[in-house]
């Protein structure tokens, strides 16, 4: 409209030009600032994320470098995102143990939290309510600290019958509608099942199996940083 206005009004067509260069500037400005909204809030610090979790977080059998934390931080700040990722995966940790290590696995300071636990729990059988309680009582107890959790999911080997499925399954979906959380459903899609991305054990994902879990969690892991008022690219 202000080009369509100076080629009407050629006597104001300075006044135009400096409207447009002042818009430009202020454009060029905020493209320069957006990249880290977050670090504006935080007095120029990265964004602090935990991942608490198990072995899949803490990256069992593989070099520190290879490990989900690792990975998923670069990922994003390849996209233009300051952050920091805290491993604080433990492995063979179950839910329970994670509720038992909560407070000091996530310290002060601590922006976010990705809460990946429940697979050591499906795999030994566990009552699908203790496990429910126990990662309830996680997200309420960092939610008390003012910590916001995004939830990644798990679902149950099929083997373990119609009724402990169905039960397991709905945990993570439930607790994140309860607690309105950004959900990732289920941690290993992509990689559960496929030989090739698996560590001999068959359980434990290769590196390559990580960048596929990274690569596939990175949008909820967006969304999440976007409800911390987190820059860098936007979602599209």
């Amino acid at each position: 409209m202000q080009a369509y206005g100076a080629a009407r009004r050629p006597r104001q067509s300075g006044h135009v030009v400096a409207r447009v260069l002042a818009f430009g500037v202020a454009v060029m400005a905020a493209l320069g600032t957006a990249g880290d909204l977050r670090a504006t809030e935080t007095g120029g610090r990265a964004v602090k994320l935990v991942a608490l979790g198990d072995s899949l977080t803490a990256g069992y059998g593989l070099p520190a470098d290879a490990a989900f934390p690792v990975v998923l931080e670069k990922a994003l700040k390849a996209q233009g995102f300051t952050v920091e990722i805290a491993n604080a995966g433990v492995s063979g940790d179950t839910a329970s143990g994670g509720l038992d290590r909560v407070e000091w696995s996530v310290p002060d300071g601590t922006d976010g939290v990705i809460l990946e636990l429940g697979a050591n729990d499906m795999l030994r059988g566990v009552d699908p309510d203790v496990t429910r309680r126990a990662l309830d009582g996680i997200i309420a107890r960092l939610k008390a600290r003012g910590i916001p959790v995004m939830l990644a999911g798990m679902y149950a080997a099929r083997n373990l019958g119609a009724d402990y499925v169905r039960r397991f399954d709905a945990i993570y979906p439930d607790l994140a509608r309860e607690h309105d959380l950004v959900l990732y459903p289920f941690f290993l899609d992509g990689v559960a099942g496929e030989a090739r991305l698996a560590l001999p054990d068959r359980v434990h994902p290769t590196a390559e199996g990580v960048r596929i879990v990274v690569d596939r969690i990175l949008p909820a892991v967006k969304t999440f940083l976007a409800r911390l008022g987190a820059g860098g690219q936007k979602e599209g």
